[in-house]
């Protein structure tokens, strides 16, 4: 019999074989047809049988108030463009995982990709061991999620708004770094804190932005989670967040901010000891979830909150891919993430409302951004965004979502930011999960 042959003999028996097992009545019966698909073909499968496919795709039309509007929905719009079609995401995950005989998780392996009309990416690529003996203990290495917050974790599959806040994505760009984690989570049911997670890990801080890692110094990032507890109908969950961490200065010239007689401005420090200084970036993190459970769905309320400090350079706050080698800019900054979730009539049905910030720098406001000599530019100005929206889930796996942003800027003396920019975004979504 040639190979081909034999292949396709092979496939043949894959298919039938559900038939011809559904016809054995009773499990003293055998079928000597059935030797072939125990002998050969079973060995063969048993080896897959850990793998699990899990995937998403969301392709999106959106209306934007001007042609090249700057946005954090998506990205910006092209400069002669205000509406676009797009394949938001499209990512395919494979998990591998072994399991001990009473059905705990042993070892675990999971490889993501996005794949889209900007490119093929991995969003995922890490290892996770479990400890077997109380299963309290995993320890995760590779690509993976920073453990920081609750908006930047929940999957993009699974979050009712398009995207995440502007704050999200100029501080933890892509979500993801590479590194290493220790997590405290009981799993067994009859733990007694098994409502209880901690997860704590360093990382090389410049997350997906780069392609290595530009110096040394590591970012030690932890969250403190309480799962939900159930109080009747009412369940209420949270969490507390810390990023310390930072990166080498690669210039002597560093800014920070002074204030004398009320007048704030960037001051400059030009000492030759600033080089190979760590420029600290140190965030602190609270969220909060409310679920009331009623005839209708239920209703949600989230609240999340950061503070902290971010370097940056004179025009923009985002996390650095590589080490910049302009002048470094220090700033405190605060933001937040509100949302309220409320089904109508059924599970199907959601309103959605949603109002984040992001002030990059707290120490100035307004019309003291662009005052002569003072050294600050657009990335001090603060950013707030009113998200309203609606979605109708087919199904588990199908949902369409039709969503408004409105985006306001703070007024200021700079030339290009004299009043609010119109980049306002209507986003109209359709997803389909398995």
């Amino acid at each position: 019999m040639t190979r081909s042959v034999k292949k396709r003999f092979l496939i043949f028996i894959l298919l039938v074989s559900p038939f011809l097992a559904t016809s054995q009545r009773y499990l003293s019966d055998l079928d000597s047809s059935l030797l072939y698909v125990k002998d050969t073909v079973r060995p063969f499968l048993k080896r897959f049988e850990n793998l699990q496919f899990s995937g998403y795709i969301q392709p999106q039309f959106q209306l934007a108030d001007t042609e090249g509007a700057k946005s954090y929905n998506g990205g910006d719009f092209s400069p002669f463009s205000k509406s676009r079609f797009m394949l938001r995401r499209a990512r395919i995950k494979l998990d591998y995982l072994l399991a001990t005989e009473n059905r705990y998780p042993k070892a675990l392996f999971t490889f993501q990709v996005d794949a889209t009309e900007r490119g093929v990416n991995v969003r995922d690529m890490f290892m996770r061991l479990y400890e077997t003996k109380g299963h309290n203990f995993s320890f995760t290495a590779g690509l993976f999620a920073r453990p920081y917050g609750y908006e930047l974790n929940l999957s993009s599959a699974y979050r009712e708004t398009p995207e995440r806040g502007r704050m999200s994505q100029i501080l933890m760009p892509t979500e993801r770094d590479i590194g290493a984690m220790i997590t405290y989570e009981p799993l067994r049911r009859a733990a007694k804190n098994k409502f209880i997670k901690l997860d704590a890990g360093l990382f090389n801080g410049q997350g997906l932005s780069g392609t290595t890692d530009f110096d040394s110094r590591k970012d030690f990032i932890s969250r403190l989670i309480l799962k939900p507890v159930s109080l009747k109908k009412i369940f209420i969950s949270g969490g507390l967040s810390i990023l310390y961490g930072g990166w080498r200065q690669g210039t002597k010239y560093v800014y920070e901010m002074q204030s004398s007689n009320t007048i704030k401005t960037f001051t400059l420090d030009s000492s030759l000891n600033n080089i190979g200084k760590i420029a600290p970036r140190h965030y602190y993190g609270a969220d909060m979830q409310i679920i009331l459970k009623h005839k209708w769905g239920q209703t949600e309320w989230r609240a999340e909150y950061w503070r902290g400090q971010q370097p940056g350079t004179s025009i923009t706050t985002v996390n650095p891919g590589i080490m910049p080698t302009t002048p470094v800019y220090r700033r405190n900054f605060d933001g937040a993430f509100l949302y309220f979730l409320q089904n109508i009539i059924n599970k199907r049905n959601q309103l959605m409302v949603k109002y984040d910030w992001y002030d990059p720098n707290t120490k100035v406001s307004k019309s003291e951004i662009g005052k002569p000599g003072a050294n600050f530019t657009p990335a001090d100005i603060k950013y707030s965004t009113i998200g309203l929206g609606y979605a109708y889930y087919f199904s588990d796996f199908i949902k369409v979502i039709i969503y408004y942003e409105w985006v306001k800027n703070e007024s200021t003396q700079l030339v290009d930011h004299l009043s609010d920019q119109k980049d306002n975004v209507l986003t109209l979504r359709l997803q389909f999960r398995f």
